[in-house]
């Protein structure tokens, strides 16, 4: 018994060793230009689209999530969850300081673990770049409605997409139109 757990305590960090070198639950994935965005353990990394090693754009002990990379590829708009509230922040594609792009109110639809997701997840850009849309709980309250809204890459004031409500979307290529999904599910994995 005694050698049992000489062995067994050998094993066991060579085992956690093994297993931390494996990438599990790698989320929202976002390709734009040569680069492939996404969530690991709640910070965002870059790796080249033809592969290699991943390079860490974030390290803030909020979560960030639903990366998006603009349309010329250098810029990473996302949710950042930080100091309670749930916003939308860019940071270039290389890395660097988040830049916050939206304020809004604290309410409890910010909750990463909520079933609909927390409130401005990114959902894309405008195809010129110069705007960032995004899912709006701010005026919902009950948590199951989302508003589309565009703001400024610079901040601003948000615009409501004139739409009841919406989830996933993307413009077409002279932002003429916009295809979207009405009901959310971006948050759930089931």
């Amino acid at each position: 018994m005694k050698r049992f757990l000489t062995v067994l305590a050998v094993l066991l960090p060579l085992l956690a060793f093994a297993d931390s070198q494996e990438a599990r639950l790698l989320r929202f994935p976002a390709v734009g230009g040569n680069n492939i965005v996404f969530t690991y353990a709640g910070d965002l990394y870059r790796v080249d689209i033809n592969g290699g090693m991943a390079q860490r754009l974030t390290s803030h002990v909020g979560y960030e999530m639903f990366p998006r990379i603009s349309p010329d590829g250098k810029t990473v708009a996302f949710t950042g969850q930080y100091d309670g509230n749930t916003e939308v922040y860019t940071i270039p594609v290389t890395g660097g300081e988040p830049t916050r792009v939206t304020y809004s109110a604290l309410v409890s639809r910010d909750m990463v673990g909520e079933r609909m997701g927390p409130n401005n997840i990114v959902m894309c850009w405008t195809p010129d770049g110069k705007q960032i849309v995004y899912r709006s709980k701010t005026h919902n309250f009950s948590g199951l409605r989302g508003q589309l809204c565009k703001v400024g890459v610079n901040g601003g004031p948000a615009e409501e997409i004139p739409t009841s409500e919406g989830g996933f979307c993307s413009y077409s290529p002279d932002g003429k139109q916009l295809a979207m999904n009405r009901m959310f599910r971006e948050f759930r994995t089931s």
